[in-house]
């Protein structure tokens, strides 16, 4: 990926990550369960059918890559994947239900952060797996019961799931598990400094060239700032 490449993902990213962290501010201070769900209907009405809806243009550049003619094909694979997604999930639900979790955990860590970090290590792919994760644990550490009763009518009825749940959230292992979360955000965007730039971290802070250090804190005081507006 080029560098103009690079800096276009990450203002994108940038830009949707205070955008987020704006909406979330103002539904915490009115207070209202009416502003957020309009807001992710819109989010999923607009970006996210577009983006799903991409699926042909990336499966046409990997059968470039692979020299594959036949261009149908990718068409029934597709229909084919999502057939036997639907079956694993009516016959055992709670196991697709994990695995998808995982899927999107790595999805949303590694599309965030790959513009960043071109080393293709198992240690990176831990680390997109970790950051990505929040956006699983945050919604049961901040909304448990809504969702678990989400969960339920995705046709989740194993008790011994929600029994597992039940004692992560009174062990408050949630918890430590948005902070793993954060910390493997915090490693990913900071890998890309040399030692004498983080010593010097205050005058990169203030460095428009090198916004990635300030993402990084930002991220970590918003997510604390989350907690504390949660408590009160």
């Amino acid at each position: 990926m080029n560098n103009r490449s690079k800096k276009i993902n990450f203002n994108h990213s940038f830009i949707f990550f205070l955008v987020c962290n704006i909406f979330s501010l103002i539904a915490f201070k009115f207070n209202t369960l009416t502003i957020s769900p309009l807001i992710c209907l819109l989010l999923i009405l607009s970006i996210g059918i577009s983006h799903g809806s991409l699926d042909n243009v990336k499966g046409r550049k990997l059968f470039q890559i692979f020299e594959i003619k036949k261009f149908y094909i990718f068409y029934l694979a597709y229909i084919l994947i999502a057939i036997i997604v639907i079956i694993l999930w009516i016959m055992i639900p709670y196991v697709s239900l994990i695995i998808f979790l995982m899927v999107a955990s790595y999805h949303f860590g590694k599309e965030d952060t790959q513009f960043l970090i071109v080393e293709n290590s198992y240690y990176n792919q831990f680390l997109f797996l970790l950051k990505g994760s929040l956006v699983v644990f945050a919604p049961m550490y901040f909304h448990f019961d809504e969702t678990i009763s989400i969960f339920r009518l995705l046709f989740i009825e194993n008790e011994n799931f929600f029994n597992f749940l039940d004692l992560i959230e009174s062990k408050k292992i949630l918890l430590y598990c948005i902070i793993l979360s954060t910390l493997a955000n915090i490693l990913l965007f900071t890998k890309k400094f040399r030692a004498k730039e983080i010593h010097n971290i205050f005058r990169l802070f203030f460095n428009y060239n090198n916004k990635l250090l300030f993402f990084s804190i930002s991220s970590f005081y918003n997510l604390f700032l989350l907690f504390t507006l949660c408590k009160t």
